[in-house]
């Protein structure tokens, strides 16, 4: 199997030394930036196959750098995951609407740290089922085509602004997205929907759902995702 590679763009020498012992004991191959710029060149030369990015860098900052690299047709799909400060929940919004993809905050333990990475770059791999294609998981079956839903043996009557919802975090089981992500995934001319609406829409669709609710998971002060 080919080696995976992770560039890591973080301005803590010790931080970035530890990292790198931990992917490498991984087998993973782990190229270290300490700033924006270098972070961006390296990613540009090394086509990595995820960037480990912190957030606050002197001069060229993480949100900024994961900007430019969203902005990239060449790195534009290179998956992102953000290190915040605990509580920066500001900044982890900005990043995922710009299109990181998961985050981490610190103090982190590298286990947990690891086990994350492995699971967004599994789902790198994964196919994301079509807008029409039917989905099966957790015991929960979604048709697109039908409009219909099933949980367990039951069939569940849903609007169609909470249909699309559900259908929209269930393509992507694990991925973190903010209302405004949400918002902007399901709109259209007949789904008129607003980013506080969504709250509303998501403990409709729990209720509903009865005991799959909990499948639909809050993460605080960001927003929702479907449980991988």
């Amino acid at each position: 199997m080919e080696q995976e590679t992770i560039l890591v763009v973080e301005d803590e020498d010790d931080i970035a030394e530890l990292i790198r012992y931990n992917l490498e004991s991984e087998k993973y191959r782990v190229v270290v930036a300490a700033t924006g710029e270098k972070g961006l060149d390296a990613a540009r030369r090394s086509q990595p196959d995820l960037v480990l990015l912190d957030l606050m860098l002197p001069g060229m900052n993480g949100l900024e750098v994961c900007k430019a690299l969203k902005a990239e047709p060449a790195t534009a799909s290179i998956p992102v995951v953000m290190v915040t400060a605990r509580g920066d929940e500001a900044d982890i919004v900005m990043g995922l609407e710009l299109g990181a993809e998961d985050y981490v905050t610190k103090p982190f333990s590298t286990k947990v740290l690891t086990a994350r990475l492995k699971t967004v770059l599994r789902r790198r791999k994964t196919r994301i089922p079509t807008e029409d294609q039917a989905i099966r998981i957790h015991d929960l079956e979604i048709h697109p085509g039908r409009h219909q839903v099933v949980a367990g043996d039951d069939e569940v009557a849903l609007t169609n602004t909470e249909f699309r919802i559900l259908h929209f975090l269930a393509r992507r089981p694990g991925w973190v997205f903010t209302r405004y992500q949400i918002v902007d995934g399901i709109r259209g001319d007949n789904y008129p929907v607003t980013e506080r609406a969504v709250d509303v829409q998501i403990v409709a669709l729990r209720r509903k759902l009865g005991g799959f609710g909990g499948l639909i998971e809050t993460v605080r002060g960001v927003g929702y995702r479907f449980k991988e």
